[in-house]
């Protein structure tokens, strides 16, 4: 957030309503892209609600971020952090990321670039300005960390607790360390990334059914309500 004094010339992006963005609406990426300033991409709305995984870095483990919209308008570096804007000229996303294609040793996959909501900028950005800091952050979690594990023959298992936050969500369903979560509402568990990815569609405060196996090689389902993210 960035309060500016004493610019009366200076005219507010106003932010339109992002749920009612529709697939095929063209949109405008605005940005400086490579360091060329005011730079204006065009592209459409290929996809709302998306669920993505930014990639891991040397010092950054990378973040699933929720409700995003894809779009085919260029998201280069420079743009993420601008506007996503409809032909209104009114807010609809901020461009994050672009999609990497593994097939070109990781380069950008041309097309394919996401953007963050403006409703939930507009949540998070309120909030920053009234409480100085994001209470509440959409993101759900079980306050564990965890680690993929294998079976006999290597493959991805489930999610293996190895600890627990005190007084958090899995802390309160008696889940502890040594448990591998299975599957989160019906969906399957075989890494702490499908882990993320499935808390990401969740919401805080939610109950849902967690199949899990106990260290003795036993089966149940506990039903845990979902802690939030701090901000």
């Amino acid at each position: 957030m960035i309060k500016v004094s004493g610019a009366r010339a200076l005219q507010p992006a106003t932010s339109a309503d992002s749920s009612k963005l529709q697939v095929g609406e063209i949109v405008l990426a605005m940005g400086n892209p490579l360091d060329l300033a005011s730079s204006v991409a065009e592209g459409i709305v290929s996809a709302v609600g998306r669920t993505v995984t930014e990639p891991r870095g040397s010092s950054w483990p990378g973040a699933t971020l929720p409700d995003t919209i894809q779009t085919s308008a260029a998201i280069d570096p420079g743009n993420s952090g601008g506007a996503l804007v409809d032909l209104a000229g009114d807010v609809v996303g901020i461009p994050t990321l672009a999609a990497i294609d593994p097939q070109t040793g990781g380069g950008a996959a041309p097309g394919i670039g996401f953007a963050i909501s403006s409703n939930i900028v507009r949540d998070i950005a309120g909030q920053l300005v009234k409480n100085r800091k994001v209470l509440y952050s959409h993101r759900a979690v079980l306050d564990i960390t965890a680690t993929t594990v294998t079976d006999a023959h290597g493959k991805p298992a489930g999610a293996g607790i190895y600890t627990v936050t005190a007084g958090g969500a899995a802390d309160k369903a008696a889940l502890k360390a040594g448990v591998v979560i299975l599957s989160i509402k019906g969906t399957a568990i075989p890494t702490v990334q499908a882990l993320t990815s499935a808390l990401a569609n969740l919401q805080p405060g939610q109950t849902v059914p967690v199949k899990v196996r106990r260290a003795d090689g036993s089966a149940t389902t506990v039903n845990v309500t979902l802690g939030s993210l701090p901000g």
